[in-house]
């Protein structure tokens, strides 16, 4: 029987899951507490309600795809959180994320141990805030960092600022991803490693429709014609419902199948504080890497 493995963050001392249940999350990002609703916790909470109620603020639905955060108390100004030795900024936004995704941690732990010091080129596509980015080029990367909204690439800049990484760096690219890459094919220039974490659905920077599902597939076989001879990894991280960790690493190796290397796949999730803690599922990832 095969067992998918089930990848949990260690060395968070910033970040806490203090509760999850009833379609809600509880968390705290320093000494900010906040709520917010998580789909996949469809069980009842463990904590009671005043627990609960120590959340600062709390994003509140107000249909399947809007909401907003009812703030009691202001997060810190700036609204700081570390991991190890990387600094990142916090902020609500509307569609109740607010910056990072703490069990990405596995993922930036895994960047650094294949790039460790290598200056490799780097691509990062649906890159966001810059966490991945910065995981990369402080192991020693040029990363070209992708995201088709302006003010998630300003805000990465900020996060690299903090982390102390140099505008050399770093190449920004306001962008629709499909369309870079197949542009960077026909230039003919590669990159030693990429990384994906697409969402379920999205608009490129002139109203291009994104769909996992349907686009996926076309961007991974894209994404192979700009690897370099020698790259050393592809990474796709994802967070929805409508596939399988096993989905998405069949994906993943049979696009890569004739550039050897390795795969492996599972699925990230959080762990609860506390004794006999539950786990939260948080998103599932494909690897190959040589």
């Amino acid at each position: 029987m095969t067992v998918i493995p089930i990848l949990i963050p260690d060395g968070w001392n910033d970040y806490e899951l203090i509760d999850t249940g009833g379609g809600m999350k509880l968390e705290r990002f320093g000494e900010y507490i906040i709520s917010r609703p998580d789909p996949r916790a469809i069980w009842k909470p463990r904590k009671p309600p005043a627990v609960w109620d120590t959340a600062r603020a709390q994003y509140i639905r107000s249909t399947k795809t809007e909401g907003h955060w009812q703030i009691k108390t202001p997060p810190p100004s700036p609204w700081l959180i570390r991991y190890r030795d990387m600094t990142f900024l916090l902020e609500p936004t509307a569609f109740k994320h607010i910056g990072i995704f703490p069990e990405q941690a596995v993922n930036w732990v895994c960047l650094e141990n294949i790039i460790r010091k290598q200056p490799l080129t780097i691509l990062n596509l649906f890159a966001y805030t810059g966490a991945a980015t910065v995981a990369a080029a402080r192991a020693g990367s040029r990363v070209t960092h992708l995201d088709s909204v302006k003010s998630a690439i300003t805000w990465a800049h900020e996060n690299a600022r903090l982390n102390n990484v140099t505008e050399k760096q770093i190449r920004w690219i306001e962008d629709d991803a499909m369309k870079f890459v197949l542009r960077e094919a026909k230039r003919g220039n590669t990159y030693d490693g990429i990384i994906l974490d697409p969402p379920r659905f999205g608009r490129g920077t002139k109203g291009e429709v994104w769909k996992l599902l349907d686009d996926l597939p076309r961007l991974l076989e894209a994404c192979v014609s700009i690897l370099s001879p020698h790259a050393r990894f592809l990474l796709v991280n994802a967070y929805t419902a409508d596939i399988s960790a096993t989905t998405l690493s069949q994906l993943v190796s049979s696009t890569l199948v004739n550039r050897g290397g390795s795969f492996s796949y599972g699925e990230l999730a959080l762990l609860e504080s506390g004794d006999n803690g539950r786990l939260l599922p948080s998103g599932i990832f494909a690897r190959w890497q040589t």
